[in-house]
């Protein structure tokens, strides 16, 4: 049975009244795991389009780009994201069962709090009340302020720090700085993402952060070049 249909199943239960706490307890073994997951990455990323009071075209494109959704399954999918999206509350619930089912892996939790950044300033705004949110979430996974400034550091213009999108002092030699950044290049690839426990449909969570992480890379070695160049000028 496809993730789909078993999110179908939970969904009618959800829908007949069983409670949502219940549904996601019975699934947190592989691979019904990764039925969990998936709904607890929809109903959030529902929840966060509608932290701001109203859901856009825009963030609905920014959830369907992070999901590769199988054209039969599309009316699942929706329905969930419909009736997560009706209002804001409940949302800890989802964000507490993700927890504790990845509590042990908190790099599925980055990849999950990345996808959430990408819905919110999908609109082209980053609203105080999705900042809340956002806030509140990642202190239910557990998360550090250092690891949200870094998650925001690839999302967020005015807040952009290529040595913090990498992780790496400032003060970092070229071969560490190097090495930091092949390591992330091998985490983010999709074999990786999925012995992590990502499901094949929320692959693309981690495409705009290898982006971010490339980009970052290239932006720091062209700075030093050109610092190079301008101590080389006499």
């Amino acid at each position: 049975m496809s993730v789909w249909k078993r999110i179908g199943e939970a969904l009618s239960a959800l829908i007949e009244g069983e409670p949502l706490s219940a549904v996601l307890e019975r699934l947190t073994t592989p691979p019904e795991r990764t039925v969990a997951f998936t709904i607890a990455v929809i109903a959030l990323g529902a929840k966060m389009a509608k932290a701001d009071g109203h859901v856009t075209r825009d963030e609905v494109a920014a959830f369907r780009r992070i999901f590769t959704i199988p054209k039969e399954e599309e009316p699942q999918a929706a329905r969930l994201f419909n009736l997560a999206r009706t209002d804001v509350a409940g949302f800890d619930v989802y964000a507490h069962q993700i927890a504790r089912m990845f509590q042990d892996r908190p790099e599925v939790l980055v990849d999950l709090m990345d996808g959430l950044l990408e819905i919110a300033i999908a609109d082209g705004e980053y609203h105080p009340r999705e900042g809340e949110f956002i806030v509140a979430v990642n202190h239910i996974f557990g998360l550090s302020e250092q690891d949200l400034r870094r998650i925001k550091a690839r999302h967020l213009p005015d807040v952009t720090d290529p040595y913090m999108v990498l992780g790496v002092d400032p003060e970092v030699s070229p071969a560490e700085l190097r090495q930091h950044w092949r390591q992330l290049v091998r985490d983010l690839h999709p074999d990786r993402m999925i012995g992590r426990g990502v499901p094949v449909e929320a692959q693309r969570m981690a495409e705009k952060r290898l982006a971010a992480v490339n980009d970052a890379y290239e932006t720091i070695r062209a700075e030093r070049r050109t610092a190079e160049l301008a101590g080389a000028v006499f």
